[in-house]
This record gives structure tokens, sequence and C-alpha cells, in this order.
């Protein structure tokens, strides 16, 4: 009979691991409450099962449960990087949305999480990323700074020369050395060709300063290179309706991404629809 018990175990772990993957792609599909639903119906979750059930709260913007379930995950894996990083991000997020007495709080939380990610893995170019863009933006009493941020975009370079580029271009900017930053844009569009991104960083940075004309070819470039991804509509549609210019065209923009097929990696369905009723003069 001992087979028959090793058999039923190897059943529900093949289960299980079925209902995850389902999860998974119902999250990659951003269903985040389905994949939830699916979820919560496990009597033991994982540490992957709470990764998931982190990143589908955080994107439905309720980041006090996303960090409850994130720990719960690094409880389990307390060397996984991306759970550091996840949680970075979800304290990160409840510093913007929350009053001025806990903000402070949950800001250091999150700088604390994504050190420990880039502690827990050097390679984690995300978490670099993320711990580059804190330490540029925070106030020096919660830890920020232009040199930590100008030592953390070396280590990016170190591993990503374009991305390298496009973290020098921020601290330019924040320096008001707004020529250079454009230039380093440009390194960055030149060593990846082929990535829109790049092309969409720079179009983007040329209209904040005014240079229309060359943002205009930038837009062109990232449409002829992309011509049905959703982030070049989403991007020259928010820089559009942003500066309140050729507002029918960030409508058009707008209608073809929300009929899109989103990823989580795209922006939300909700900024899309916030900047539709923008244009629209709602």
């Amino acid at each position: 009979m001992r087979w028959v018990f090793l058999l039923l175990a190897a059943l529900e772990v093949l289960s299980a691991q079925g209902q995850f993957e389902r999860a998974e792609q119902l999250y990659q599909r951003t269903d985040y409450q389905a994949s939830l639903s699916l979820l919560s119906e496990k009597e033991q979750p994982s540490d992957a099962d709470y990764g998931l059930m982190g990143r589908d709260y955080f994107m439905l913007g309720e980041y006090k449960k996303a960090t409850d379930v994130f720990l719960k995950a690094f409880a389990m894996d307390p060397r996984n990087s991306e759970y550091a990083h996840w949680l970075g991000r979800a304290f990160g997020r409840r510093a913007e949305t929350s009053g001025p007495f806990t903000a402070p709080l949950w800001a250091s939380k999150a700088r604390q999480y994504f050190e420990e990610a880039v502690a827990l893995d050097g390679n984690n170019g995300e978490a670099l990323n993320d711990l580059f863009d804190y330490y540029l933006e925070a106030p020096g009493f919660l830890g920020g700074g232009y040199n930590k941020a100008e030592a953390v975009a070396k280590r990016i370079a170190e591993h990503n020369q374009a991305e390298g580029y496009f973290a020098q271009a921020q601290l330019a900017d924040k320096r008001k050395q707004y020529d250079t930053a454009a230039d380093q844009l440009r390194r960055a569009m030149d060593l990846a060709p082929h990535q829109v991104g790049r092309v969409l960083d720079l179009a983007r940075y040329l209209a904040r300063h005014g240079r229309i004309p060359e943002s205009e070819a930038a837009f062109d470039r990232a449409e002829r290179l992309a011509p049905h991804d959703p982030r070049v509509w989403f991007v020259r549609a928010r820089v559009y309706v942003e500066q309140k210019r050729n507002l029918a065209k960030a409508k058009q923009l707008l209608l073809q991404y929300l009929e899109s097929d989103l990823t989580p990696d795209d922006a939300p369905r909700e900024q899309a629809e916030k900047l539709l009723k923008e244009a629209s003069g709602a």
C-alpha cells in the first residue's frame, strides 16, 4: 500500500504545481484578482505562492497586504533576492501613499530591503535600478544622496552599460546638466539600438525640455522600431496629455493601448483610462 500513498503525494504535488502555473498565467494576463482567488484555495501556500500573491496585491494597489505576504515568502526563503526586492517596492509604495508620520518609516524599510536584495544578489539588475532610484530621490535623512546614487550607477554599468548611461543621465538631470543628460540617453540608445525603451527614454526627455522636433523624431523612430508595442503608444500619449498638445492623437493612441493585450510590465489600464479622460477634457 505504500506505493499508493506515494502516488497520491506525487499527484498532490503535481496538482499544486499546475495550480501555481495557472495563477502565474493569470498574473501575466493582468488578471490579478483571479490569480489571487486561485492561490487562496491552497491550504499550505509555499514561498512561491506567497511571492505571487504579493505581486498580485501590489498590482492591485493593496500595498499593506503585499508587504504582509512578501514577508511570509521571505521568512520561508531568506536568501531570495527577489522577495527582498519586492518588499522594497511594496514598502516604497506604502511610503508614497501614506501620511507624513508613517511615510519615513516605510521609506526606510524600502531602502533596507533594496539594499538587502542587492547584497543577496549583486546581479539583480532591477534591484540595483530601484536602489539607485531611491538614493537619487530620497532626502539625506532617509538615506538618500547623489554620491550613493553615483556609486550604484557605476555598479549598474558593470552589468549593463546602456543602463549605466541611463542612470548617469538621471544624475546629470538632477544636477541640471541637461545637455549632458541628453547625450547620455543617446549613448544608451546607441548601445542598444533595437531596444525601443531606450528610444522612448530619449523622446520623453527631449519633450520635457521643449525640444519638440527632436522628440517627435525619436517617437517616430520608436514607432518604426516597434510598430505594435503598446509602450510606444502609451508613452507618446502621456507626453501629449502632460503637455496639452496633439490631444486627438493622444486619444487615438490611448484607445489602441486599452484594446491591447497588456502584461504586468506595461502601465496599468487605470493610468491609460485616466489619461484618456484628461485628453477628452472630462
